[in-house]
């Protein structure tokens, strides 16, 4: 079974949802079940308390006396129970034994307070809110279009998402998946939807409609996960774009070859800049603040204007890093660049403001 869920639940139903089985859909709230499932469970233990209360009276039935004969038969025990529970209480059988009166009081009213709760409660709940969440559930399928499916929501994935929406991405376009119930739960907490599953399986990726996402960030805990992944999300959608990170440098290859247009050796990476900060600190504070996106200093990705046109890099407003022309990533000082086009985008280097995007390029990756 697949399952909804959107934040704002309560630690009652979260508790509940544990026992469920994986490969849930948890979209900021939840639903159970399908609505026709959950009235007929209520229905069918409505029934149950029926039976019981009928077979109780007409256990009973010479503490009852009927108007119209006097006696109690099987159907008048039905039809009594069904009148006493629905509250209607016609007065036409009536109890007249002490026991029976007992039983009324003991047995039978609790259970036409059973049946009430679940008849009328629950059924409500379920035609009501149930309902509500379920169709919510649709829209968003329906509507979920160019998302950024995020696969891993350890330390990795979180940075990923904040700078991908530190750069004006909506938190209804990311989608998380991840095979703890603990790390969506977290997701759906911040906003975000999430998938409970195992991110190898196409099933699970589908769930996240990874078919129609525009980028696709993998930041799994393995190297040979990140590669299944990465495989499987290639072979859903051809045109994503689809950054991997892996731990081991010689892992990286493999990773391009199963489909990745990026490739981000996090333990070298993580090295180097240890390396950097003791040569120099003051470097590895340059770079760390560069990382971080959304203060100090940013590096965005942005189109040339055209008031640019025919400039060298070094001409330009902003601190220009590379140009990126093509497939190619070029240098500010790489003799090929010369002047810069129209359909060149710069990367530069700029002070952070509320207002600092990146601008999205549906192309893709010029990484060769």
């Amino acid at each position: 079974m697949f399952h909804v869920k959107l934040p704002g639940q309560d630690a009652i139903a979260r508790q509940a949802d544990e026992h469920l089985v994986t490969h849930r859909v948890k979209l900021p709230r939840k639903l159970v079940e399908h609505p026709i499932r959950q009235v007929t469970k209520r229905l069918s233990m409505a029934l149950v308390v029926l039976v019981v209360t009928a077979f109780i009276v007409y256990a009973d039935r010479s503490g009852y006396n009927d108007n119209a004969d006097g006696s109690i038969d099987l159907l008048d025990a039905f039809y009594y129970a069904t009148v006493t529970l629905s509250t209607t209480g016609y007065g036409d059988i009536t109890p007249v034994s002490d026991a029976a009166r007992l039983t009324n009081i003991f047995v039978i009213t609790p259970l036409r307070v059973l049946f009430l709760i679940i008849l009328v409660g629950t059924t409500l709940e379920a035609l009501t809110e149930r309902t509500r969440e379920e169709w919510r559930l649709n829209r968003w399928r329906s509507t979920l279009r160019d998302h950024t499916v995020v696969v891993g929501f350890g330390t990795k994935g979180r940075s990923a998402i904040k700078t991908v929406c530190a750069t004006g991405l909506r938190k209804e376009q990311v989608v998380v998946v991840d095979p703890s119930a603990k790390a969506i739960e977290a997701a759906t907490a911040d906003g975000f939807a999430g998938v409970i599953g195992d991110a190898t399986r196409s099933e699970v990726l589908k769930r996240a409609e990874v078919y129609r996402a525009r980028q696709i960030i993998i930041a799994t805990q393995r190297d040979d996960t990140a590669v299944l992944v990465t495989l499987t999300a290639r072979q859903l959608n051809r045109n994503a774009k689809i950054v991997a990170a892996v731990r081991e440098e010689e892992n990286a290859p493999l990773l391009k070859q199963s489909g990745a247009d990026a490739v981000i050796t996090s333990a070298s990476a993580a090295g180097r800049l240890l390396g950097l900060s003791v040569l120099s600190p003051s470097a590895g504070m340059v770079m760390e603040d560069l990382i971080q996106q959304g203060t100090g200093l940013d590096m965005v990705e942005r189109p040339v204007i055209k008031a640019e046109v025919g400039k060298t890099p070094r001409e330009t407003n902003d601190l220009v890093v590379s140009v990126v022309r093509g497939h190619r990533v070029l240098g500010y000082d790489d003799p090929d660049v010369g002047t810069l086009e129209l359909t060149d985008r710069l990367i530069t280097i700029v002070r952070a403001t509320p207002g600092t995007q990146v601008t999205p390029d549906t192309r893709p990756l010029p990484w060769t």
